[in-house]
């Protein structure tokens, strides 16, 4: 194959076969050029091309049925099509029933190239998006979650039972058990996993940034709104929008939240004219919503609205048989991430890990697991590269409260402090700039330079 990609040509008339045929190739492409449509729908159904470009008017077969044939069987495949002038018409058409772009003949050599060109672009990144989602799908598919309990077994089956609907779905359970990993199962194993996953956590806004973040403003709604804003629940059209920490949103927001899930549409901040809206709801809480919802801190109305499912995860503490399997996966992820040549975890680190009972589950698990990958100094993790897990190195005595561990270098212990205060605020960069008395543009700057998980 040609290193720039191939090209099939379709052109019933001989010399201009010709002509296109040696125009494409002199650019670097393969070219397979073809007289009759059928036998290049044969060729394209059981070889690869990067574009095809199809004369429209052909005895045999003509050009827009030569479109359909090709998007039925390669939809990813750019198709291009000649028409002489009086054709202009059938061309727009083809364009939109999904041909790439049109030439009209004569043909411009040129732009010939040019737009073969930026078909085979346009190829490529249709490749890599597909390549995108398919990887997604692997990553976030229920399948790839470790059940080795009854009680998360349960959970995969409800997930695979729920994901094909569209009911919303409330996800319950402590801090760090996986709620978003769920909602994107539920996401990537639906229906509506070719549309967008939004994800809103309530928590992290106050009440005025949180309607602007789920509903939109416009232009000029408020001060500082520059330019217009598509909510949250406009972002996610077509998709799923998670609402994680549902139980912190202040009851003004739940008001606004029941009225978009009852009527399916929104007004954002200083609009006149409401938007319809068509997103799955996913929402999340570690906090008990019936709880709040007798206390009158929660909408039993917007609970009912959110509860047409519910999955509620176990905490890591009661499920122990999968967290050898996840600390090997974390692992693996870490060691591949950071460029470390880690082998794998000594039995006394899986001993120390097993002591102890994770109260920040396996969002803690796998934060510990990166934390001793990026700082550990040999190829296997010890109960020592574990302190915070269990109690104290048998290695080495603790350090004072306060103190860091001896031997760490200036960029270690900087790394460390920013992982820390990242977890104790369960990832929220602000909170942690805040408690380390920097920016949080320095927080940024710092997790993209120490590539930390948050």
């Amino acid at each position: 194959m040609a290193e720039r990609g191939r090209i099939l040509v379709i052109e019933d008339d001989a010399d201009g076969l010709r002509a296109v045929s040696e125009a494409i190739a002199e650019a670097g492409w393969e070219v397979v050029g073809l007289a009759a449509a059928r036998d290049a729908l044969e060729r394209a159904r059981g070889e690869e091309f990067d574009a095809a470009i199809t004369d429209l008017v052909m005895p045999e077969m003509d050009g827009l049925a030569v479109l359909r044939e090709l998007n039925r069987l390669r939809p990813d495949l750019p198709v291009l099509l000649m028409t002489a002038h009086g054709s202009i018409d059938s061309a727009v058409r083809a364009l939109k029933d999904g041909a790439y772009d049109y030439l009209v003949k004569p043909l411009n050599l040129d732009d010939l190239q040019a737009r073969i060109a930026r078909a085979v672009e346009t190829r490529r990144l249709r490749a890599k998006v597909s390549d995108l989602h398919r990887e997604l799908r692997r990553r976030y598919t229920a399948r790839a979650m470790q059940a080795g309990t009854p009680a998360m077994q349960a959970v995969l089956r409800q997930i695979e039972a729920v994901a094909p609907t569209t009911a919303n779905v409330l996800i319950l359970g402590e801090s760090g058990t996986g709620k978003e990993l769920v909602a994107r199962a539920l996401h990537v194993d639906g229906r509506r996993a070719a549309g967008p996953f939004v994800a809103v956590n309530c928590g992290a806004f106050a009440e005025s940034l949180l309607e602007s973040e789920l509903f939109g403003h416009e232009k000029g709604a408020f001060t500082g709104a520059a330019q217009r804003h598509p909510g949250a629940f406009e972002r996610a059209q077509g998709g799923t929008l998670f609402l994680d920490e549902i139980g912190i949103a202040p009851l003004s927001v739940q008001a606004r939240l029941l009225r978009v899930l009852e009527e399916h549409e929104v007004l954002p901040v200083g609009a006149t004219q409401p938007l319809k809206v068509d997103a799955r709801i996913v929402a999340a809480s570690n906090r008990d919503l019936d709880a709040l919802a007798a206390a009158g801190e929660f909408r039993r109305d917007l609970l009912y609205r959110l509860q047409v499912v519910t999955l509620r995860l176990p905490p890591l503490r009661e499920r122990r048989e999968d967290l050898r399997p996840l600390a090997d996966r974390f692992l693996a992820q870490a060691s591949a991430e950071h460029g470390r040549r880690i082998e794998g975890l000594a039995p006394d680190a899986y001993a120390r890990l097993e002591s102890y009972d994770w109260p920040g589950n396996v969002r803690e698990l796998r934060n510990a697991i990166e934390s001793a990958v990026i700082l550990a100094c040999g190829p296997l993790l010890s109960a020592a590269d574990f302190p915070q897990s269990g109690g104290a190195s048998a290695k080495a005595p603790a350090p004072p409260p306060g103190m860091p561990a001896p031997g760490l270098t200036l960029a270690a212990l900087e790394k460390q402090a920013i992982l820390q205060a990242l977890r104790r605020h369960e990832g929220n960069r602000a909170l942690a700039a805040g408690e380390l008395g920097v920016s949080a543009r320095t927080i940024q700057r710092k997790v993209q330079e120490y590539r930390l998980p948050f």
